[in-house]
């Protein structure tokens, strides 16, 4: 049973476009759908998420804290490595771990991961590796689509449906 989602942040929650402000402020968009999915595997689950990033942005840690993601590493270049301790902390298996990532700095850990999700535009390297290629493309809807997999494969998909509609 899958107990814990690690989220890469640029190219899977979000599209991978940053766009500076003239006053040098990074902006960010997330899709709505994939964080109702989110919310519901933090919240109504009660099930563990972790976002991993090579990068450092104060608007992701508002996402993270929004979606109650527990686990926020930013600035990390060793995926994998964090990945460990995490389950380390949680007393969870790699069987346990699904992951999405979208380039070459997620491929150790999407490696390992018991189940392991690429965005429709990922690199062809990692889409070689992963278990599930979304149709839909990064910060459009792919983390949406990674979820509902976990909920069909796992029986969860009606109690999923059952909070919303």
């Amino acid at each position: 049973m899958i107990e814990l989602i690690v989220l890469d942040v640029d190219g899977t929650l979000t599209n991978g476009q940053i766009t500076y402000t003239n006053s040098g402020d990074e902006l960010k968009s997330f899709d709505v759908k994939d964080g109702m999915a989110i919310a519901t595997w933090t919240k109504v689950f009660g099930k563990k998420a972790a976002i991993i990033t090579g990068r450092t942005s104060i608007i992701v840690e508002k996402r993270a804290q929004d979606l109650k993601i527990e686990h926020l590493y930013q600035g990390v270049h060793n995926k994998e490595e964090v990945l460990e301790e995490i389950l380390k902390q949680e007393k969870l298996s790699w069987n346990q771990v699904a992951a999405i990532g979208d380039d070459l700095n997620d491929y150790k850990m999407l490696k390992k991961a018991g189940l392991s999700f690429a965005p429709a535009d990922a690199s062809h390297y990692i889409k070689d590796i992963v278990n599930v290629i979304c149709s839909q493309k990064g910060g459009e809807g792919a983390i949406r689509e990674m979820l509902e997999y976990i909920f069909k494969e796992y029986d969860l998909e009606e109690e999923f449906l059952s909070r919303w509609v």
